[in-house]
């Protein structure tokens, strides 16, 4: 087994490979690893460029299409071997000379995660700066990690940690998240070194900022409800029930002391919230039976032990 796995998700990135396995190699001198790039679709040279790489430590994994940097990296996750797993950007802008003091820090310190947090980053201000820290203050405050630089791609990880999850869609910035769902908890944070990009195009767009909020929301309903996704939807269900029937009450009474209701917004209104409440109820009972049988079919239980510890018997 390899010391080190290292995951590089890369896109167009033709004019970067040269220079990053170079520095890889320099960087890692001392440490026994592989580095797995996976090529997320590109539609220049890239896969060229990594073939040429003289080293039999870099392998390629080239998908079919492309599926997104999450898809691209949990591509190689599942390919990595090694005792450890770290995780960066193939744009030159993270430094691979900070991965071996990432690593010192996991093996001498055993945390589950170490996490890279940008110095004196070198992006755009209005373009990648202050929304990336708006999306971190709200990522923080709504999930209660205490990651300082969420956007940072350079981590490592122990093998066993990163492999309890599946990265889908755009989830690749909540990967510390999902492995607290999944046990972790011991991390930690260091200063890593940030580069300006020199070379090819950035691939960021304000236009994921909606994406961030559409994943924000679903790994809150994981980390709240996902092993009681009844309690969210059929108290919603409750309530909107609840209402479409006391307003369904109401206009009977009124219907009753003889008062014409045909045509009020107001029944409209509560026929559509009896409806509505059923729904959600529906919705919450058939989330419950997809959760039992998402646990059940993995043979996995809805919680994680910390220990086991055999009490001394008394003499």
């Amino acid at each position: 087994m390899k010391k080190l796995s290292l995951v590089i998700g890369v896109f167009n990135e033709e004019s970067n490979i040269r220079d990053l396995s170079g520095q890889i190699i320099t960087a890692l001198k001392d440490i026994d690893f592989e580095v797995i790039l996976a090529d997320d679709g590109s539609t220049d040279g890239t896969r060229n460029e990594i073939l040429n790489i003289d080293d039999e430590r870099f392998v390629l994994v080239e998908l079919k299409r492309n599926y997104g940097q999450s898809s691209a990296l949990q591509a190689g996750i599942n390919y990595a071997s090694g005792e450890f797993v770290a995780l960066m950007d193939g744009d030159l802008q993270n430094d691979p000379a900070d991965i071996p003091r990432l690593l010192k820090m996991m093996e001498e310190e055993s945390w589950d995660m170490v996490a890279g947090v940008r110095k004196n980053r070198k992006d755009n201000m209005m373009m990648r700066k202050i929304p990336s820290q708006i999306a971190n203050y709200i990522i923080r405050k709504s999930t209660g990690t205490k990651m300082k630089d969420l956007g940072c791609m350079l981590k490592i990880f122990t093998n066993e940690t990163i492999k309890s999850i599946h990265i889908y869609g755009e989830l690749h910035r909540f990967i510390p998240v999902l492995i607290t769902l999944e046990g972790a908890t011991r991390f930690t944070q260091t200063e890593v070194n940030h580069r300006p990009r020199e070379h090819g195009s950035s691939k960021y767009n304000l236009s994921r900022t909606y994406k961030v909020i559409s994943d924000l929301i679903l790994i809150l309903f994981f980390k709240k409800y996902l092993q009681k996704p009844m309690h969210i939807f059929g108290g919603i269900g409750i309530f909107v029930l609840g209402m479409g029937i006391i307003i369904n009450i109401y206009l009977l009474i009124l219907k009753i002391l003889g008062q014409n209701i045909w045509g009020k917004p107001i029944l409209l209104l509560g026929i559509l919230l009896v409806m509505g409440g059923i729904q959600f109820i529906t919705i919450g009972i058939i989330a419950e039976l997809q959760m039992r049988t998402y646990f059940e079919s993995q043979q996995k239980e809805p919680f994680q032990i910390k220990r086991i510890v055999r009490t001394k018997q008394k003499n």
